[in-house]
């Protein structure tokens, strides 16, 4: 099926009343009530961008186990303008500089990357030198082994480290991993996921930017549908073959507008997807041998919406943020791992680095 949805990235936003939609945080802050820990941790975005002020900071006004406690940014206006807006003390401002001073902090707990995917490997790794937990915001590095040396680095400094995938905390997501997984209609045959949006923003953004973004709408959206075919199976992929299109060169100069893969599973199913700048997609169409599901949208930050056989699925959407990082404080607190971990990520870098050498081959690639 053709999706219709045209929502761009800048548009996923939340769209209903963020007050009202703390009323439905779902099942994955439902299971923390018992375990709520006595003191909220604080945590520090690191990087002030469309990201962090459209959803991060403001789903942290709605966490019952975090709140945020500090920014480091390189924009003395923005530093200045957060800390009217969230009351953050002058103490708990930090730039690029004195970054690693954050050690001496102990309002801050855990540190948000939240920076262009170059950056990711270097303020992880600083973070949790400085004795900080980590959050990695997706894509989690521009490879795989810049994957393994932040995974490797967080062990070697006895401190958790989650990578942002907020659709794991989101109730029609973990709808999906519950049909799929348990083959509550029978073993999964067929995926069929893409995701990507039409940019028309600056041609100048870093996301346009190989040597910052390590690739184009691949690296940016692209993961959401290689996460939904493994979140749905609960398997790992072991090789994919890949073509793409380039409809507007001069514009995507240096990363990928337009990806379509095939991945092979161990149980066989035929799993398809795509990832685009120059497409509005957001599918996750799944059929078993007894049944059909899909969400469709499937990956914005709010109005998701699924059906089970053709019939609404009826659940929830929450403030998936809010579920995010409530579930990593709770893990901090516990010192238990994230359903998220810094592994999560560098299982999807393995495919990426697949696809890419796909393209370059024009052959199927094994995942390693």
């Amino acid at each position: 099926m053709k999706p219709t949805i045209k929502t761009s990235r800048r548009d996923f936003i939340l769209t209903g009343s963020l007050g009202a939609g703390a009323l439905l945080l779902g099942s994955a802050l439902s299971s923390l009530a018992a375990q709520e820990p006595d003191k909220k941790l604080g945590i520090a975005l690191v990087g002030l961008g469309g990201y962090s002020s459209g959803q991060l900071a403001p789903a942290l006004q709605h966490t019952k186990n975090c709140y945020l406690a500090g920014i480091v940014t390189g924009t003395p206006a923005k530093a200045e303008d957060w800390s009217k807006k969230y009351n953050i003390p002058q103490k708990n401002i930090y730039n690029y500089k004195n970054f690693d001073e954050i050690a001496n902090n102990k309002d801050i707990d855990i540190v948000y990357v939240v920076l262009p995917v170059a950056m990711h490997k270097e303020y992880t790794i600083r973070a949790a030198r400085a004795g900080k937990h980590v959050i990695c915001e997706k894509p989690m590095a521009l490879n795989a082994n810049d994957c393994r040396e932040m995974i490797a680095a967080c062990k070697d400094a006895n401190k958790l480290l989650s990578i942002g995938y907020r659709l794991h905390f989101e109730p029609h997501n973990q709808e999906v991993m519950r049909l799929g997984q348990k083959q509550i209609f029978g073993k999964v045959t067929k995926i069929d996921t893409g995701n990507g949006f039409t940019y028309n923003g600056d041609p100048n953004a870093w996301r346009l930017k190989k040597a910052l973004s390590g690739g184009g709408a691949l690296m940016d959206m692209g993961v959401y549908s290689i996460q939904g075919s493994r979140y749905t199976l609960g398997q790992e992929p072991i090789a994919v073959k890949a073509t793409q299109e380039k409809t507007r060169p001069d514009f995507f100069k240096e990363v990928d507008e337009t990806i379509f893969w095939e991945l092979k599973f161990p149980g066989g199913a035929k799993v398809t997807g795509k990832s685009s700048y120059n497409n509005d997609w957001s599918y996750l169409h799944v059929e078993a041998e007894k049944g059909k599901f899909a969400l469709e949208p499937a990956f914005g930050y709010s109005g998701l919406d699924g059906t089970i056989n053709g019939k609404p699925m009826n659940v929830p959407n929450n403030i998936q943020q809010a579920a995010q990082m409530d579930d990593f404080a709770n893990c901090v607190t516990l010192n238990k791992q994230s359903r998220v971990p810094g592994e999560e990520g560098l299982k999807d870098m393995k495919v990426v680095d697949a696809i890419y050498r796909s393209l370059d081959s024009g052959k199927w690639e094994e995942i390693v």
